[in-house]
């Protein structure tokens, strides 16, 4: 399972994995709790493989910021809660990310980082960082 099946629906705690597309939408199940719903076109939803971190330089995919957390925790939960307070998030995501742009990235979104991160752990779907990125590399090898 990759990231491009992998969401977030605003207004709905966790994370979503895509089961089917519908002509209005797409039903889902939770990460969290295994339940399935239907979303509709209307729904706000985030595809992880489409969102990036910014830094001081540039924009960082998420996947690239999952694996230094990744690394970092060797491979396991977190230290750190995402209901943490400001600082020890703050603190934690300097580690992981040194030179991401404090004024554009703020501690909501590191929460929500160390959250779906440690679904993610949970759910055995960390290993879908390394296969995404060989399959990118080898496609851009037979360009």
């Amino acid at each position: 399972m990759s990231l491009d099946k992998i969401l977030s629906i605003s207004g709905k705690p966790g994370l979503f994995q895509i089961v089917t597309q519908t002509r209005t939408g797409a039903v889902v199940e939770s990460l969290v709790d295994k339940k399935r719903l239907t979303v509709g076109a209307h729904s706000n939803i985030s595809i992880l493989s489409e969102i990036a971190i910014y830094t001081l330089t540039e924009e960082v995919p998420l996947r690239d910021v999952l694996k230094k957390v990744k690394e970092k925790e060797n491979g396991k939960q977190t230290a750190i809660s995402h209901k943490d307070g400001k600082d020890t998030l703050e603190e934690f995501f300097f580690e992981v990310l040194p030179d991401y742009d404090e004024d554009r990235v703020y501690p909501s979104d590191i929460k929500k980082v160390v959250q779906w991160y440690n679904l993610l752990q949970k759910n055995d779907l960390l290993g879908t960082l390394e296969t995404e990125e060989d399959s990118t590399d080898t496609s851009d090898e037979e360009e």
